[in-house]
């Protein structure tokens, strides 16, 4: 059977890409630098902490970057190719895990309430539905710090895209277009990406096969927790996909053929964020690869993105290269859920407290070298 997802065109017919423009703007960062260079310390010795204040500023377009109302959003869907055994866990822990987000339980909950963040799960193609709870907020607004939960199921998991599409043309755009509509209903000016899908580190490595050219067996990792053997069927697995959608090269193609409904709703999330200015922070492997399909669309995508952390997946180092992104940190996390960006958020919060706050060499008195 040959793939016989259709090309780009026939997307963007159902939906209409974000235009993302460029924010660069070099008069704005001299000035930011001037400020960095004459606080009261060497130039330069907070390092990582003033690239990324730097990074702050021009993202949000301004010498005093306040990031405003965090949103966590967790996009959740399950994978038909997780039939085929390229997961050590069932598919059941996709929904099990979704209940434990919203009942505050998981690593990413925990975190999130720690730091302020509003937490956001998206159902986005999970298989099963989900009772109706206060958090829904079509039904009633959560109170503060609240999980919330979000339906935008476009089907109950993809199909298996070893046989064929993971999604049609249609169900592509329909994904694609939830997570820019969602982006409008949320407050602030940060948005952090997490994802849930048992299976979706093997969409998230045939996405960089295909779209950067890299080599399956450099990009795919244990997942969850394969053993050799398992791994060994998992490339297997892979490389089938691979050959059946050897013709599929377009982006939004390449996406709907071998993607999970949790990676293209989470494009559109990107793409409308991007347009609107928003800090984007992203998570690990999968996250980055709702990125790396985003910036292959509108290319500025990437001046809004900062990179929590490098996943321990093999995929991630490779992929971070291909978009040339330097993350913050690198402590072989692999837990997904957007766990990395909510560790990573008070990194961005003293880098704006620094740049906002810190005293200048003149305003404090304090001697410069001489």
């Amino acid at each position: 059977m040959n793939s016989v997802i259709r090309s780009d065109l026939a997307l963007s017919s159902i939906w209409s890409c974000p235009e993302v423009a460029d924010i660069s703007d070099e008069q704005l960062l001299a000035r930011v630098q001037h400020k960095l260079d004459f606080k009261t310390k060497p130039q330069g010795s907070l390092g990582v902490l003033e690239a990324l204040a730097l990074k702050l500023a021009s993202v949000l377009g301004s010498e005093q970057p306040q990031l405003q109302a965090p949103q966590m959003l967790v996009f959740a869907a399950d994978h038909g190719l997780a039939a085929k055994g390229v997961s050590a866990y069932p598919v059941d822990v996709t929904w099990q895990m979704v209940e434990n987000f919203l009942a505050g339980g998981a690593a990413v909950s925990v975190l999130s309430r720690q730091n302020g963040i509003a937490l956001n799960v998206v159902d986005c193609g999970v298989a099963k539905d989900f009772a109706v709870r206060e958090q829904d907020p079509e039904h009633k607004q959560p109170k503060a710090y609240e999980p919330r939960l979000w339906r935008r199921k476009v089907a109950y998991g993809t199909a298996d895209s070893s046989e064929g599409p993971a999604m049609t043309a249609e169900q592509c755009a329909v994904a694609l277009r939830n997570g820019a509509e969602l982006v409008k209903k949320l407050p602030g000016n940060a948005l952090l990406l997490g994802e849930m899908g048992i299976g979706n580190t093997s969409a998230a490595s045939l996405l960089l096969a295909r779209l950067c050219g890299e080599p399956i067996e450099a990009v795919t990792g244990v997942g969850t927790g394969l053993d050799a053997q398992g791994l060994q069927h998992k490339l297997a697995v892979l490389k089938q996909v691979l050959q059946l959608h050897v013709a599929v090269t377009e982006p939004l193609a390449v996406l709907a053929a071998m993607g999970g409904l949790e990676i293209a709703t989470m494009t559109g999330a990107v793409l409308q964020a991007a347009a609107e200015r928003r800090l984007i922070v992203v998570d690990g492997f999968i996250t980055t690869a709702a990125v790396l399909v985003a910036s292959r669309l509108q290319p500025h995508v990437l001046q809004r993105c900062v990179y929590a952390h490098r996943s321990g997946e093999p995929g991630h180092t490779r992929m971070l290269a291909q978009l040339q992104a330097q993350p913050l940190l690198d402590w072989q996390l692999r837990l997904g859920e957007g766990s990395g960006a909510a560790l990573a958020w008070p990194l961005l919060l003293s880098a704006c407290t620094m740049l906002n706050e810190m005293a200048s060499f003149e305003s404090a008195g304090v001697s410069t070298k001489g």
